[in-house]
């Protein structure tokens, strides 16, 4: 990933409370489409204009190639209100963000991501290096914020069942089971990614609990009721997969060497 500054110029008299909003939205569209990562984006005002700091996947990623339609939508505001498109200054990599997915080609993908993660939870099967947003077909209305939307539930679950303390068994329910809401959201997101890329797209079953390693190591496919135990761990995490359910998952964390 990459740290990039842009820069919003004023060319004409404005008032703040034209141009905050104006870059928000413009902020907000670059989220949504992937172009940027994460969702603290620290904005200073200067005597000539306001910078705001981003996180890039990629250091062509503002090429306005990939922008979408919210996207010029919103550099259009940013004109109405008196400022400029942006002028961008790469300030390097950022240490520590993943490293982009550089496949030209991959034989299968997968949903996944932790309450640790903020780049796109959109990974190459074979490396599990994140794959950009931008990179593949607007999923709904133009653009990825439902896959955002998604991860930051996903996120959010994770987070409260690894503090333990509120709302955990609830939290965990919905990343684990197949038949959360929040589980079908994101097989949904997978069946429309597989069928927009045309690559074989899973999504991961978080797991943990259980009541021995041997009953763990048995547990069939929680969709089709087939075996699904994988011969080898893959990236370390993965257990388990299923092919014709375009699932993943882990031995249960409580078992886990």
């Amino acid at each position: 990933m990459w740290v990039c500054e842009l820069h919003f110029d004023c060319y004409q008299e404005t008032e703040l409370a034209e141009a905050e909003p104006a870059i928000r939205q413009f902020i907000d569209a670059l989220r949504y489409n992937g172009q940027i990562i994460g969702r603290e984006f620290p904005t200073a005002m200067h005597a000539d204009g306001l910078t705001t700091r981003v996180v890039c996947p990629e250091q062509d990623s503002l090429h306005a190639r990939y922008h979408s339609r919210q996207v010029e939508l919103a550099i259009d505001r940013l004109h109405q209100a008196g400022l400029t498109s942006p002028k961008m200054a790469m300030k390097g990599q950022d240490l520590n963000s993943d490293t982009t997915d550089a496949c030209s080609e991959r034989p299968w993908q997968l949903l996944y991501t932790t309450y640790l993660h903020s780049c796109s939870p959109l990974r190459c099967g074979e490396h599990l290096a994140p794959i950009p947003l931008y990179k593949i077909p607007a999923v709904a209305n133009g653009d990825a914020k439902q896959v955002i939307k998604w991860q930051e539930d996903w996120e959010a679950c994770d987070q409260l069942q690894m503090n333990g303390s509120v709302l955990e068994h609830g939290a965990v329910s919905e990343i684990s089971e197949p038949s959360s809401r929040l589980s079908q959201r994101g097989i949904k997101l997978c069946k429309q990614i597989e069928s927009l890329t045309k690559i074989p797209t899973f999504y991961y079953l978080y797991r943990v609990g259980g009541d021995n390693l041997a009953s763990e190591l048995a547990r069939p496919c929680p969709s089709c009721g087939q075996p699904w135990q994988l011969s080898e761990p893959l990236h370390d995490i993965f257990d388990f997969k299923c092919e014709p359910c375009r699932l993943v998952s882990n031995l249960s964390w409580d078992f886990k060497d």
